[in-house]
């Protein structure tokens, strides 16, 4: 068994793996861990302590691919609900369907019985309003938000810098290779803009055969590339996890246009083995990992790609 999650897992990160040590079905110990970092306000990417849209509202994604069958539930943009992980399970679970997003996938939560959450915090909201207080003319604000919002995507895209993603990828006692995400995006996006966490095959991949990936930070670039899927294929092809993760992020540094920052890959191998690599993050980018030899989970430094020799 393994388990690896990014920094901002460690709210639920211990309850994953006491779930995992008991034999639970990897996708069910993921969400439940998830539950708890998407409740906590002091995560600022994901749940209750994210930031809002351009307009004050919170909109979340989520989604979890089974690695053995390779079904897939996901979920984006969703208002007034924090459980979204575990409503993408449920999209896997009960519809015919791999993605709701919006109005649809809060309704969809409503009947099978998930409750309207409330899901801005109150110094979220604070803070996003001195912001636009900043950034427009006493005309707009008094017609705010009936005005054009595409020019303030440029000026205040992501003020506060927050573009992680809580990622959690496992492998269970049946060897079962699982891939769970949720975020809240990013803070000030534009209303109904969708990250790479939902969509399979850009920020999450997983095959109980070879490995899974996923991805944290700018969606926008591993939704160009496929990046999530591209590292699982390439352990199909025969590449070792390392040249796999390498080979994804040398595609990244191929992109020359569009908005380009940092992308930080969390993989695992059908073998146990597992990397985490940062491309492009100006700060240290650190993970959590457990495996049936530890003690307890440990909190790691990400790897640092470098183009000339990988460290």
């Amino acid at each position: 068994m393994i388990l690896l999650a990014n920094s901002e897992a460690w709210p639920g990160f211990n309850k994953t793996v006491d779930l995992l040590k008991n034999g639970a079905y990897g996708i069910d110990a993921m969400v439940a861990g998830i539950g708890e970092v998407e409740r906590e306000i002091k995560v600022r990417s994901v749940g209750y302590g994210g930031w809002p849209n351009m307009l004050g509202k919170m909109e979340f994604d989520a989604g979890v691919m089974n690695g053995t069958t390779r079904e897939v539930g996901s979920v984006g943009a969703v208002p007034d609900t924090l459980p979204v992980a575990a409503l993408a399970h449920e999209v896997m679970k009960r519809l015919p369907h791999v993605m709701l997003t919006g109005e649809g996938a809060r309704r969809f939560a409503t009947e099978i019985g998930f409750p309207i959450d409330d899901v801005l915090y109150e110094d979220s909201r604070r803070v996003w309003w001195e912001r636009l207080e900043n950034e427009l003319s006493p005309d707009e604000l008094k017609a705010f938000p009936n005005i054009p919002l595409a020019p303030l995507s440029r000026t205040i895209t992501d003020p506060e810098r927050v573009r992680d993603t809580t990622v959690f990828l496992a492998q269970d006692s049946a060897n079962g290779i699982h891939a769970v995400t949720s975020t809240s995006g990013w803070a000030w996006k534009y209303p109904g803009r969708l990250g790479d966490s939902p969509i399979p095959g850009a920020g999450f991949y997983a095959d109980s055969r070879y490995g899974a990936a996923a991805c944290t930070h700018t969606g926008e670039m591993t939704m160009r590339c496929g990046t999530a899927r591209s590292i699982v294929l390439a352990m199909r092809f025969g590449h070792s996890l390392r040249d796999a993760v390498d080979m994804a992020i040398e595609d990244l540094s191929q992109l020359k246009t569009g908005f380009l920052a940092g992308v930080v890959i969390h993989a695992i191998d059908a073998a146990g083995n597992h990397e985490v690599a940062s491309f492009q993050c100006p700060r240290e980018i650190k993970y959590w990992l457990w495996e049936p030899s530890m003690s307890k989970p440990e909190l790691r430094i990400a790897r640092q790609y470098d183009p000339q020799h990988t460290t």
